[in-house]
């Protein structure tokens, strides 16, 4: 499986989570199969409320899922619509939200739990 997960730094599975997608300096995409990860950077990073477009800088990924700290509803729509799944996730590294994910525990993003704007006010 093919998970992306946007990431403040480029530290490997050490990575911080950012918590906000659309905001995120680079997204780190993992091979769940073999641990193998590579950071991509985010160039839609500095857009304005709404302009989020999320597939933008992943056009040439293959994913199967994205894990967020946080998230705007229209880039939850892009999403699934591109038939990428969307995970919630509070644990502040990528090698924690991936353990999460492989035991099952993740829980798919509902839209109650998305962010209002850049003011971040996540579930």
């Amino acid at each position: 499986m093919q998970v992306c997960i946007p990431i403040d730094e480029d530290l490997g599975l050490q990575s911080a989570i950012c918590g906000h997608f659309g905001s995120a300096p680079c997204f780190l995409v993992v091979d769940t199969a073999t641990q193998g990860c590579r950071a991509v950077v985010n160039g839609n990073q500095h857009h304005g409320h709404g302009q989020c477009a999320p597939l933008a800088s992943l056009a040439h990924e293959k994913l199967d899922a994205m894990i967020v700290g946080g998230i705007g509803m229209g880039a939850v729509n892009k999403l699934r619509a591109a038939g990428i799944e969307v995970y919630y996730c509070d644990r502040p590294t990528v090698q924690e939200a991936l353990a999460l994910l492989a035991a099952g525990s993740l829980r798919v993003l509902q839209p109650g739990q998305v962010c209002a704007g850049h003011s971040h006010g996540h579930p």
